[in-house]
């Protein structure tokens, strides 16, 4: 009698077990290509950043350009400013 509850329980316990792998196995496919998706929009994140640092080293340059060329107006102003 103590056999068969074993038994019994262990069988149960395979049953349990075995759907829950299955329920695993379904989700695999959704799972791969979630994590693909993840992968895509880190690259697409990580292009990202290397265009905004692309686009703020521009900026960093155009505003030294802006500067140096006020200095030169000031430059030609006061000049102008002496001739007259």
């Amino acid at each position: 009698m103590v056999k068969w509850i074993v038994l019994a329980a262990v069988v149960v316990g395979l049953v349990v077990l075995g759907l829950a792998v299955r329920r695993v196995l379904t989700r695999l496919p959704r799972l791969q290509r979630a994590a693909l998706r993840l992968q895509q929009r880190q690259d697409q994140a990580e292009d990202l950043q290397r265009v905004a640092l692309a686009v703020q080293e521009r900026a960093e340059t155009m505003q030294q350009q802006v500067e140096t060329m006020q200095e030169r107006v000031v430059l030609i102003r006061a000049k102008r400013g002496a001739e007259e």
